[in-house]
């Protein structure tokens, strides 16, 4: 399948806000000012839509959902579309969304992850558009770490441009933010060191394809579908695939990379990015080994610890691009190119 990009972001343009999945709880609405602000202060007109309810863990029922995040990605004059965040159930949108007239339009810019990535993989799949997943709305305050890219960093490059990043060396413990107590907060607590591993043998990785992924337990309940239909989409292509555990112990991990390894997500996949984690161990089993019990059987290099999980920081990646990876004892990168 062609891929195409939407056009550069540029200050005057609309960015649409609205939330696909959870809302945000009035004690959190501050957070959600400050990175509306942050936008206008860089040019950007920002629409907030209806669906932002915070009270439960939807914003709104199924169809209005649905029909918002539909009209804002089928408007000519919105030019992306950026969650606060994720959440929990964002499949009961699926089957509403009208992905036939999302790809007869003009292309829409798109970023988020977690339960985002339910709607921002089967979209690039199924239309052809790219999609950034890493970041969301509530997360752009904070300044960039060295050696990686925000959301808005990818919408407003120039087509063709490399975009290169590489991992800062470290990485969050435990914990998030209190964006009640500190709705302002930009500076990330990074503070434990640890860069990219390989988990499947020794060895320096050079790898390149298409970027496809997303968050393990979210995909996997549309793996086997048309929704995650990798296949079609490769076309004879390489694939990168990353994939990222939220929360499930390491059993469940296992149980749903086999499903979408054997329902084939990861059929043509030259290499496979693991997410770092802070998913528990089951009491026989590591997410390290259930990693390598469901996917070692591929074949192809699997590195782990990568900033696309939900542990921040976050690298921002292209669904739909070209990209190759790196991983080396001197060197760690994946450059990306929008073409």
């Amino acid at each position: 399948m062609d891929v195409r990009y939407p056009r550069p972001l540029r200050p005057g343009d609309r960015i649409g806000v609205t939330s696909p999945s959870s809302g945000v709880p009035e004690r959190l609405r501050g957070r959600l000012d400050v990175a509306v602000r942050d936008l206008q202060a860089r040019g950007y007109e920002v629409v907030v839509g209806r669906c932002m309810d915070g009270s439960t863990h939807i914003s709104a029922p199924a169809a209005e959902r649905a029909a918002e995040l539909t009209g804002m990605l089928t408007d000519p004059t919105i030019r992306a579309v950026v969650p606060p965040w994720g959440g929990e159930t964002a499949v009961d949108l699926l089957h509403l969304l009208d992905f036939e007239a999302i790809g007869r339009a003009e292309p829409t810019w798109v970023a988020g992850w977690s339960d985002i990535s339910t709607i921002i993989t089967p979209l690039t799949l199924l239309t052809g558009v790219a999609t950034v997943h890493g970041n969301n709305l509530m997360d752009t305050p904070y300044r960039t770490p060295e050696g990686l890219l925000s959301w808005l960093d990818v919408m407003t490059a120039a087509p063709g441009e490399p975009l290169a990043q590489t991992p800062p060396g470290r990485h969050r413990s435990t914990g998030w933010d209190d964006y009640a107590l500190h709705p302002e907060v930009r500076d990330l607590t990074l503070d434990t060191a640890g860069g990219w591993t390989r988990l499947d043998g020794t060895g320096d990785v050079d790898v390149e394809g298409r970027l496809i992924g997303g968050c393990i337990e979210t995909l996997v309940n549309v793996a086997g579908t048309r929704l995650l239909d990798t296949r079609a989409f490769a076309e004879g292509d390489d694939l990168l695939v990353y994939v990222e555990a939220c929360e499930d112990n390491a059993f469940t991990i296992c149980r749903n990379l086999h499903g979408m390894r054997l329902a084939g997500f990861f059929d043509r996949a030259a290499a496979v990015l693991v997410g770092r984690t802070k998913a528990p161990d089951a009491p026989t089993l590591s997410q390290t080994e259930a990693v390598l019990d469901a996917l070692g059987p591929l074949g192809v290099p699997i590195v782990a610890d990568v900033e696309c999980g939900h542990v921040p920081p976050y690298l921002a990646l292209v669904n739909g691009a070209r990209g190759r990876v790196v991983h080396t004892a001197a060197r760690s990168e994946i450059v990306q190119t929008l073409d």
